[in-house]
């Protein structure tokens, strides 16, 4: 039975990045780092393969590099909206802050981006 894997350029389009950006990150982000990019499941000829069903886990691994709202860079418009709307509704930065890491180890499936986007959308309904 043939087992199929996703190779670079199928991770680069499901992450909606370059495969030069998949590449740089694992250059980048080896094994022993700080924040190691996911290990390949297979090697072919030294082409990396990844299971289908570790896609995930490579969404949440690109969502946790600094620079994407998470200790440096610009924050993403969902972390921008959230801000306004906390200070809208009276929290200031730190209580803003602290909301969003409750809800995060509350449900550590969701991105910081999903979880900002969420309560932007109950506050509003």
């Amino acid at each position: 039975m043939t087992e199929h894997y996703v190779g670079v350029l199928g991770l680069a389009e499901a992450l909606g990045v370059s495969r030069h950006a998949v590449h740089k990150w694992r250059s980048r982000h080896p094994p022993g780092s700080p924040h190691p990019f996911p290990e390949p499941d297979v090697e072919v000829d030294a082409a990396p393969g990844w299971r289908p069903d570790r896609l995930e886990e490579m969404m949440h691994w690109r969502d946790g590099l600094p620079g994407r709202g998470v200790g440096g860079g610009r924050p993403t418009a969902a972390r921008q909206e959230f801000f306004a709307e906390a200070l809208a509704r009276g929290m200031d930065r730190d209580e803003a802050l602290r909301t969003l890491d409750a809800f995060g180890n509350s449900f550590p499936e969701m991105t910081e981006a999903e979880i900002s986007a969420w309560l932007v959308e109950e506050w509003r309904s």
